[in-house]
């Protein structure tokens, strides 16, 4: 908190911190989704023309060959795909909280 300077009770700073997450949370996002998309169609550019079974998804990004045997080649990694969503989430919360706080703080 900072002091006012017109005198009264302190003044909170602000949600610089709260945008601060937003941003850092949406630059986490946008790397994920990019080594989503090179995964998808840059190396596994080739899989469907070795593949039988192609599984394809658009968000996150993925282009997949799944096996009669049911194994899947080319998948996106599980931590890649959580930190995809996390960061969406944490991203899109932070947001809407830093708007909201700054529109509050605005308002008096």
């Amino acid at each position: 908190m900072t002091p006012d300077t017109r005198g009264g009770a302190p003044r909170p700073a602000g949600p610089n911190q709260l945008w601060g997450v937003s941003f850092g949370a949406s630059a986490v996002f946008l790397a994920s989704w990019f080594l989503c998309w090179i995964q998808a169609y840059a190396i596994n550019d080739d899989l469907p023309d070795a593949c039988h079974d192609v599984r394809r998804q658009a968000f996150p990004p993925e282009v997949a060959c799944a096996a009669v045997d049911g194994s899947v080649t080319g998948g996106t990694a599980g931590w890649l795909v959580v930190l995809f969503f996390a960061s969406l989430v944490v991203a899109l919360l932070t947001g809407t909280m830093a708007l909201a706080v700054t529109a509050a703080l605005r308002g008096r």
